[in-house]
């Protein structure tokens, strides 16, 4: 099998040598959309229509969507074109000629701001052009959504925290493995995955950044202080007066790991820490812990 992007920059010009009049093409990875999150139905697949094939996307749960979708929804479709391409241009591209048993040589049109894909093989039975795990990939992956997840301080933001005293950081909700639909064409499929593996704390007052596995405990308020212990704090020395807006511009960062796997293909490692950082804005005052009891 030929890869579309091997020919990519060969069949833009061969289009303009053999005078193959058609729109410029695209990338499926352009075309294709599909929602993300845990999945219960919907996907994404080839559907003929007007004899080219359009990418066809359902989904039918609110998820945080793929990019530029605006957040929960229900999938979309962008219309692509197959157009078969003459002797003349596929031996200019250097193609076997004919194409092999029961396959035409054909050119992807899509709609899309790179709207070249390239030259691939269609099987003549199904109209499904040939494509390989790796190329669905990069659709899957484009479609993956990772989320901003929710940052929780305690004190929080709007209390000030005390200079000697833990601030603790915890993530409330959504630390958990997503992925996408499966992407396919024909029996040939991939889908992406990402999962948070853990996040660090940049106080924002030049102290070392806090590294810690998984999201934190949640701080208890109804338990006392010295009885609740948390990896995910960090302990301010100066008060922010005197910082832009008297606070100090801290941040969380969560990383995450990102992989796919499709049809034949296991485990395949994008990142193992993509980062995905949350500012904000903690207020700290010089003051003394109450001693009590005396």
């Amino acid at each position: 099998m030929q890869s579309l992007n091997r020919f990519a920059r060969y069949a833009a010009a061969a289009l303009l040598a053999a005078a193959f009049v058609v729109p410029a093409l695209a990338d499926p990875a352009v075309a294709a959309s599909s929602a993300v999150g845990a999945p219960v139905g919907g996907g994404c697949h080839f559907q003929l229509i007007n004899g080219g094939y359009q990418w066809v996307c359902t989904d039918t749960i609110g998820t945080p969507g793929g990019p530029g979708s605006g957040g929960s929804g229900g999938g979309g479709k962008s219309p692509c074109t197959l157009t078969p391409i003459s002797q003349a241009q596929a031996q200019f591209l250097g193609l076997q000629w004919p194409a092999p048993k029961g396959h035409t040589w054909e050119a992807i049109t899509c709609t899309g701001a790179q709207p070249f894909g390239g030259v691939t093989l269609v099987n003549n039975a199904t109209g499904v052009p040939n494509v390989t795990p790796q190329q669905l990939s990069i659709i899957a992956l484009g479609d993956l959504k990772i989320p901003d997840l929710n940052v929780m301080t305690a004190p929080p933001p709007d209390h000030d925290g005390l200079v000697g005293l833990p601030e603790w950081f915890w993530i409330t909700g959504g630390w958990a493995t997503i992925h996408t639909q499966r992407i396919a064409a024909g029996p040939v499929w991939a889908q992406a995955f990402a999962k948070p593996v853990g996040m660090s704390i940049n106080g924002g007052d030049g102290q070392a950044i806090k590294n810690c596995q998984g999201p934190g405990p949640a701080y208890q308020s109804a338990l006392a202080a010295s009885a609740q212990h948390s990896d995910c704090s960090i302990t301010y020395d100066k008060p922010s007066a005197g910082q832009p807006g008297n606070v100090f511009g801290a941040s969380v960062t969560v990383y995450w790991r990102v992989w796919w796997i499709g049809s034949g293909v296991p485990f395949q490692l994008v990142t193992a820490r993509r980062p995905v950082v949350t500012a904000m804005n903690i207020p700290v005052a010089a003051g003394e812990a109450l001693v009590t009891g005396q």
